[in-house]
């Protein structure tokens, strides 16, 4: 640390954010500069799937920190600008601005970018990823719709969740049997299949979008093999880390940016985290996770890495989701073939979930039963007796 003068964290996002903080709390006090591609202040991204678009919040109430809050930390914030190359021996980034940025430790935390369905017009669409992207959404909410959601994973769920909650027309296109079949199980995926038609969502599994129709600067649908679906177009079919940077400068790539549990890439000097990082974990060999709580407890973690701090990243993954007044909090990583055990009272929304390899808990979700997420997380990675399972009331 002592001679370690200049920190550049790239991607202004919620690890990044995370990551300035700690450095400042931990005491570094050398150059910090913080680089964004997008021309806000770092923000938090759920609120833009759910409060925003429910209309309890603005975009603006998802900024983290406000500019005087980095200034009176003495931290240089680059908004807007985007690092077009990095040399890692001469530890020097490129700015699309010209100029050059040296640094002593790098943290990339360039997290993730919608993937972009593979058919004519999808670049048109609607991609909720970013404030304009909500506000452009938000204004076809206000319009009344109606919308065609693509993809029936969580995004796409809680958009529709949004607009049907503003009486907008939804018709939902999943390709797959039921929306989360791989990450819920059929008994769960079949019961928010449920939740989303008893509120009007027109809900249709195993359906293909061959084309998105555009009129001028606006698409008005797309085309199935039953027909064409008509609305204003939103794909949400996942993320792909945004690793273009670090892969061109010759970093490990596999998935997201390779590191080890303490955020180091393959490279001297430079740190990954977040939705961009591919870590490695003592129980889940490398895990890459997209989620606000990953971006939060990583940035933490690899700035008092960048410190030189002892640090082992071996948090499990945890995320939430609402939609209507269904709420749950998931911790853990289960596998697609696992079994499901489910206590206390689904139909009410208010049950635990268990996934279980054999008899070891490998992820656990409470539905409407809150203040037990710490009890569920110490029991991920035991072996359990299935009889002793509750539903923790």
């Amino acid at each position: 640390m002592a001679c370690m003068d200049t920190i550049v964290v790239v991607g202004a996002g919620l690890a990044a954010a995370k990551a300035v903080e700690t450095l400042r709390d931990e005491g570094f006090e050398g150059r910090i500069t913080l680089v964004g591609s997008e021309k806000h202040l770092p923000y938090e991204r759920p609120p833009l799937s759910k409060e925003v678009l429910l209309g309890d919040k603005q975009t603006s109430e998802a900024v983290l920190h406000d500019a005087d809050w980095y200034a009176e930390r003495d931290v240089t914030v680059r908004d807007g600008v985007t690092v077009t190359s990095l040399d890692t021996e001469a530890k020097r980034l490129q700015l699309d601005s010209g100029e050059p940025l040296e640094y002593d430790a790098l943290l990339l935390a360039t997290g993730a970018e919608p993937r972009v369905l593979d058919v004519p017009g999808a670049d048109r669409a609607v991609y909720l990823r970013t404030i304009e992207d909500c506000e452009r959404l938000d204004a076809v909410l206000g319009s009344g719709g109606p919308l065609v959601v693509v993809g029936g994973g969580w995004i796409g769920l809680e958009v529709a969740a949004a607009a049907r909650s503003r009486d907008v027309p939804v018709t939902l296109l999943e390709r797959g049997d039921l929306p989360l079949a791989n990450v819920l199980g059929r008994e769960l995926a079949q019961h928010l299949a449920e939740l989303h038609l008893t509120h009007g969502v027109d809900l249709r599994t195993r359906t293909e979008v061959s084309q998105i129709l555009v009129e001028g600067d606006e698409t008005t649908g797309v085309v199935t093999p039953d027909g064409t679906v008509r609305g204003t177009v939103v794909v949400a079919v996942g993320a792909e880390p945004s690793v273009d940077l670090a892969r061109d400068a010759g970093l490990d790539v596999d998935d997201g940016i390779v590191t080890d549990e303490r955020f180091r890439t393959s490279a001297d000097g430079v740190w990954a985290a977040g939705d961009v990082a591919t870590v490695a974990h003592p129980r889940y060999g490398s895990l890459r996770v997209e989620h606000w709580d990953n971006a939060i407890r990583q940035g933490q973690a690899a700035a008092r890495s960048i410190l030189g701090q002892d640090v082992t990243h071996d948090w499990e993954p945890y995320f939430f989701t609402d939609q209507y007044d269904f709420g749950m909090e998931y911790v853990g990583h289960a596998g697609p073939d696992d079994d499901v055990e489910l206590r206390g009272d689904v139909s009410e929304d208010a049950f635990i979930a268990y996934w279980l390899d054999g008899d070891t808990v490998t992820a656990a979700m409470n539905v409407g039963i809150w203040d037990v997420n710490d009890q569920l997380r110490e029991l991920v990675g035991t072996t359990v007796d299935r009889a002793d399972l509750t539903d923790l009331r």
